[in-house]
């Protein structure tokens, strides 16, 4: 099912993809009037229909639905750096809410879903995404021990020119780090700069992403690059030279 209100601009494109028709129509209903562009899928195969008509800048994102669930989805979407997405779910539990982060997602909502908080939050995902592609405009590669990381084309290459695989969130946190070399960056300063001060988001969070990118980084070279600071944070060890 597609369904589309007038556009106001587009930078605020919104798919909601949910299996709840009643729930999608409130939603839909709320964000276009505050001037929104909304698509609408009540599932995978519709959500990837509109994906290729239609250029989206958030997905929100329900995680139960029948056949391909939403981590499933998400795990595809987090491919795609055009794409924000909020995850909502009846599944509130702390380690719900990580594992949505971990599979990709931008934030993550308990069920039931208050359209004004859905507005918050959509807000501060666009302007993430606003504020990194100005300070993209303005980057370009950062060397660190044999490795490239383009911040423009969004590619990280090993010492070895391999490309790897970024999630979003990993993109944001390594782009913190390069930026901030060699300084012990607290949880709340990473989660503040890699996800914006509108972030609810909490330690543990940072901790998996921390873990899962310094794993990915792992692979490739014996040296430590990033370091636990005991009762303080992390620190990105490498010099970072700027091309």
């Amino acid at each position: 099912m597609l369904m589309e209100t007038t556009p106001v601009n587009e930078k605020s494109r919104i798919l909601i993809v949910d299996d709840d028709r009643s729930l999608r129509g409130l939603i839909r209903d709320f964000l276009a009037g505050h001037g929104y562009t909304v698509f609408e899928a009540d599932g995978g195969q519709a959500m990837r229909k509109v994906l290729e008509q239609q250029a989206v800048n958030v997905v929100v994102l329900d995680v139960m639905m029948p056949g391909e669930d939403g981590l499933s989805l998400a795990r595809t979407l987090s491919t795609r750096r055009d794409i924000g997405i909020i995850m909502v779910s009846a599944l509130g539990s702390e380690t719900d809410r990580i594992i949505g982060l971990e599979v990709g997602a931008d934030d993550y909502l308990p069920k039931p879903v208050s359209p004004r908080e859905l507005l918050a939050r959509i807000r501060a995902v666009l302007r993430r995404q606003h504020q990194q592609e100005e300070a993209e405009d303005g980057g370009g590669a950062c060397i660190f021990e044999g490795w490239t990381f383009d911040v423009v084309r969004r590619v990280l290459r090993d010492p070895l020119n391999v490309i790897i695989t970024l999630s979003e969130g990993e993109f944001s946190l390594l782009k913190v780090f390069v930026e901030r070399p060699q300084r012990v960056l607290t949880r709340d300063q990473l989660l503040e700069y890699a996800r914006g001060p509108d972030s609810d988001a909490f330690d543990r969070a940072i901790d998996t992403q921390v873990s899962r990118l310094r794993r990915k980084l792992g692979t490739r070279t014996a040296t430590e690059l990033i370091r636990t600071i005991r009762s303080e944070g992390y620190m990105f060890l490498p010099k970072v030279v700027r091309q």
